[in-house]
């Protein structure tokens, strides 16, 4: 049996034992699975079962699902726990993951749990938190390992065993000066192999890459991506090293970008539950919904202005939503394809110019081609060629405009910090629809009347 077919039949085991009121047949089932899969059934469940499952899980088994949830759902079992149980969370999840867990809750609270650790583990907490969740600051972890160029490779090896344990994803020992800035990495492979009289300057990487702590976590994904990495140092802007950012946040970097990407241009969010109260839907989508009835208003208007032209030719009534639909999906497919490209670092300045000089010519050829196909179709069936070429020279320059305003719009918005990936689509629709039903009632005013 497949292993995702064999998780979804422990899952449903579950829901189906918990339906039949065997509820120790359920906390047995439970202790069965592992963190993560306790964490994908309480976000799989309507809340009136989630919480039952939630009582029915150990402190421990608990406390380590949270770090897997979204922060909806982990919210809600959050608002429920005290400094004291976020304080015993602590020691049953990941360093990093509680960072994040901290920075969901009020100020308060945080102060309180901070208050409730030693010291060690809150200068830990604090260094991480001086810094925003979304940049390398906010995902590195402070159990880096370091180690300086003239110990001896049998020092290091007889440190490390005295250690007793090592972090998790630990593929690399961090190589600093006496004043602790980074010079560069000691891969584990290389350390044990290595002869144990050498010194780590002898077998230290000096060209390995360090993360700048105010580096954004998009970028910290792009350059993990790009050189294979497991695990990288991060350094403040005088090299000193602070930590190590390691794969596993990485990957839930891209994770959660890929969920972006998908939900932010319909208005939703990405840690949104999906069994949430109505009304908590209701006042997150209102707002989104509001936006797009606007842009609909402001469209709705252009076309009021040529109510005439439309009651003297009702084909344009017809063929108005084709000329705005295609330039649309047009503008779309070229908003995506620069968005993914300034994610990944593509697009710069310096071929910009490029960039929209290729989209412009690719909207013009396909323009001429779909214009020519339309003209000839809306000209048979209403027999009237002028209309034909009417709708042929809306069809091309509203493509040209989605080309246009696909290629700079993401920019614009970046630069006036709003998210592309999230008012990209809105703007682009609007844009194109009033051009299109502009030009196209425009230049049949001018035709018929």
């Amino acid at each position: 049996m497949a292993r995702g077919t064999h998780l979804q039949h422990r899952l449903d085991q579950v829901i189906e034992s918990f339906g039949a009121g065997t509820l120790e047949e359920t906390r047995i089932l439970l202790e069965s699975l592992t963190p993560q899969e306790v964490a994908n059934l309480l976000t799989s469940s309507t809340p009136d079962v989630r919480w039952v499952l939630w009582e029915l899980l150990d402190e421990e088994a608990g406390y380590q699902a949270l770090q897997y949830l979204g922060d909806d759902v982990r919210a809600s079992f959050l608002e429920t726990m005290d400094a004291t149980d976020l304080v015993a969370a602590l020691e049953a999840m990941d360093f990093d993951d509680f960072v994040d867990i901290l920075q969901q809750l009020p100020a308060t609270l945080t102060q309180e749990v901070l208050a409730g650790m030693d010291a060690s583990d809150r200068a830990r907490v604090e260094a991480i938190l001086s810094w925003p969740e979304d940049s390398a600051g906010g995902l590195m972890n402070t159990d880096a390992i370091t180690v300086q160029p003239r110990h001896s490779v049998e020092l290091v090896l007889r440190y490390l065993r005295l250690r007793k344990e090592l972090p998790d994803a630990l593929d690399a020992l961090i190589a600093v000066n006496t004043q602790g800035e980074y010079l560069g990495v000691v891969p584990i492979a290389r350390l044990l192999t290595s002869d144990p009289t050498v010194t780590v300057r002898e077998i230290m990487d000096t060209d390995a890459v360090a993360i700048r702590v105010d580096m954004s976590d998009t970028e910290v994904a792009r350059i993990f991506s790009e050189r294979d990495l497991v695990s990288a140092p991060v350094v403040d802007a005088r090299g000193q090293v602070l930590g190590r950012i390691t794969i596993d946040d990485v990957v839930d970097v891209i994770l959660e970008d890929a969920d972006e990407a998908m939900l932010a241009s319909a208005g939703l969010d990405t840690e949104e539950d999906t069994f949430a109260p109505i009304m908590r839907s209701v006042r997150r989508r209102s707002l989104w919904l509001g936006i797009n009835l606007l842009a609909a208003f402001f469209a709705a208007s252009v076309i009021n202005l040529f109510e005439d032209t439309i009651a003297q030719v009702v084909a344009l009534a017809v063929l108005m939503p084709l000329v705005a639909s295609m330039g649309g999906v047009a503008g779309s497919q070229v908003l995506v394809l620069v968005i993914r490209g300034m994610a990944l670092g593509q697009i710069k300045r310096g071929n910009l110019r490029y960039l929209l000089t290729r989209e412009l010519a690719v909207a013009a050829l396909n323009g001429i081609m779909l214009a020519t196909l339309v003209a000839s179709v809306a000209a048979f069936v209403f027999d009237d060629l002028l209309l034909g070429a009417i709708i042929a020279a809306a069809l091309i320059i509203n493509l040209l405009m989605a080309g246009l305003v696909g290629s700079v719009l993401p920019g614009i918005l970046k630069r006036l910090d709003i998210d592309p990936a999230i008012a990209g689509g809105v703007v682009l629709m609007t844009i194109t629809d009033v051009t299109g039903f502009f030009v196209f009632l425009g230049l049949a005013t001018l035709v018929y009347l």
